[in-house]
């Protein structure tokens, strides 16, 4: 009986002793949750409390442009007063050179030499000559050197000027023809009109 009470002690004391060893894993392994868990909630309130305060940043942000947006609506109306008034500026600059122009073209019109104008008609003079008398001139020499001189004569009143090209080939035109011909002879009346047009 002895023996027998001796095993049961025996196998209980073995059964508490490995019971106490499971017990003490359990713990540690309730423990070892326990902390995970703790420090995963940890980690989850920082990230709640950085998104808390990004959120709070942005509200911050969106009250600041709120708040800019009167202030952009004045640079805007400013803008606009000040591409107004520029555009008032270009038009007086526009009309303040135009009158300074026309007052400059005056003063050179007082300061002309009247010789200018005397050479003007001069030339209208030769051309009209030529008009009256081309019916009873059949010489193309003879208007050709008419027309040379009226060129000379355009030359220094104007230094250059398109009806000098067309009186040449005019010339040329007239050196092809033995005597002139009517249709040349009309021609050249109504160029003279032309030519007097664009003095």
């Amino acid at each position: 009986m002895g023996e027998s009470d001796n095993i049961d002690t025996e196998d209980m004391a073995k059964f508490i002793r490995e019971a106490n060893e499971k017990s003490i894993k359990f713990a540690s392994i309730l423990e070892k949750f326990g902390l995970d868990i703790i420090t995963k909630m940890g980690q989850t309130n920082l990230k709640i409390n950085t998104l808390t305060d990004k959120i709070n940043e942005l509200n911050k942000a969106t009250l600041d442009i709120k708040a800019l947006t009167p202030q952009l609506k004045n640079v805007i109306e400013n803008q606009k007063i000040l591409e107004t008034e520029l555009d008032l500026i270009r038009s007086l600059i526009q009309r303040a050179d135009i009158s300074f122009h026309s007052r400059e073209a005056k003063s050179e019109e007082i300061e002309r030499d009247t010789s200018a104008t005397d050479k003007k008609e001069s030339i209208i003079e030769q051309f009209n000559i030529l008009k009256n008398e081309i019916d009873d001139i059949d010489d193309p020499e003879s208007v050709i050197e008419q027309l040379e001189n009226i060129k000379e004569d355009i030359f220094i009143f104007k230094g250059g000027h398109k009806i000098l090209y067309e009186i040449s080939q005019f010339g040329k035109t007239l050196m092809a023809e033995e005597i002139i011909s009517d249709e040349s002879k009309a021609s050249l009346k109504e160029k003279i009109g032309f030519w007097i047009n664009k003095l």
